[in-house]
């Protein structure tokens, strides 16, 4: 009688077990199902799909990983998605900001050589147009640098530098356009050197195109810069006093081809301060905008000082 017991609930756990089984394996087979259909959706184009399941499930696991996968493949993407949307508003900035201008050039340049112009008004378009095609050469400088960045060649050759004699011979070709422009100018920058590691030729773009932001977009008609020490940093400050960004657009300013709606002239690529905050990021310094409307705008970038720069402490 008690082996007749024994054999009996040995066979009822075994037939429980196996209706378990089945249970189990009809329940994986149904996610499985699931996880396809739901695949296929994500294949024709349905990213926000995800699998469901709980912790203690078999396919849990499976179903997290394939998560995991949706979710990078929709990152993936939507960044394909925004660059492709980022080179067609490039090309179709391109195709107005240099055709304009070359068409203008090319206009001015064909009224002096056949004579409809003579005499000093001849020399006006000459000179016009030689403004056009500096005008021109900027843009396209500018543009060379974002596909430089943008492409696997690029390259910097970083160094040890005094920042401070790179900054002050970088400043003195800028003193005859600030003349030119009336705009007065402060510098200072201590007699003491300041070593980093940078590129210096990187460090050159940065400065001349903060400069160019400041003198062409700015409005204003005052210039400080200013190299210091701060930590273990070096921080280069360049401030105007033009009208200032308004606190939406400052969020912003670094991306590209982002052009301010207010205070700003229409001239620009949108890509000179993304080309900044790039290339101080290569170089392993920081850079952040401070700004108010009607209150000018201070750009301030920090690069590591490297042992063996004078100390002011």
């Amino acid at each position: 009688m008690y082996t007749e017991t024994i054999v009996m609930i040995g066979a009822a756990i075994v037939l429980f077990s196996v209706c378990g089984s089945i249970l189990a394996i009809r329940r994986v087979k149904k996610q499985i199902s699931e996880m396809v259909d739901i695949l296929e959706d994500v294949k024709n184009g349905n990213g926000n799909r995800r699998i469901l399941s709980e912790t203690h499930e078999l396919s849990a696991s499976l179903a997290y990983a394939i998560n995991d996968i949706i979710l990078s493949y929709e990152s993936r993407l939507s960044a394909y998605h925004q660059t492709e949307e980022t080179n067609r508003q490039l090309m179709t900035s391109l195709s107005h900001d240099v055709r304009t201008p070359l068409t203008t050039l090319i206009g001015y340049l064909d009224a002096a050589h056949r004579g409809i112009v003579v005499g000093r008004e001849r020399d006006d378009y000459i000179e016009t147009a030689r403004r056009k095609a500096h005008d021109l050469k900027e843009y396209i400088d500018v543009l060379f640098d974002w596909f430089k960045l943008g492409s696997d060649e690029f390259a910097m050759d970083m160094t040890v530098i005094d920042l401070t004699e790179l900054t002050r011979n970088l400043l003195t070709c800028w003193i005859p356009i600030f003349e030119e422009k009336q705009i007065n100018f402060t510098v200072d920058i201590p007699e003491q050197p300041f070593r980093a590691k940078i590129d210096p030729d990187g460090y050159m773009r940065i400065v001349n195109n903060l400069i160019q932001n400041a003198v062409s977009h700015s409005h204003g008609d005052e210039i400080k810069i200013a190299l210091s020490e701060q930590g273990r940093n070096i921080k280069i400050c360049l401030a105007d006093n033009g009208v200032g960004i308004e606190k939406e657009d400052l969020k912003h300013i670094f991306e590209r081809l982002y052009k301010c709606d207010k205070g700003r002239s229409e001239k620009g690529s949108g890509l000179g301060l993304s080309i900044v905050h790039q290339l101080v990021e290569k170089m392993n310094g920081t850079i952040t905008a401070e700004s108010a409307p009607e209150d000018g705008t201070v750009f301030t970038m920090l690069f590591p000082i490297e042992d063996g720069s004078q100390r002011t402490d």
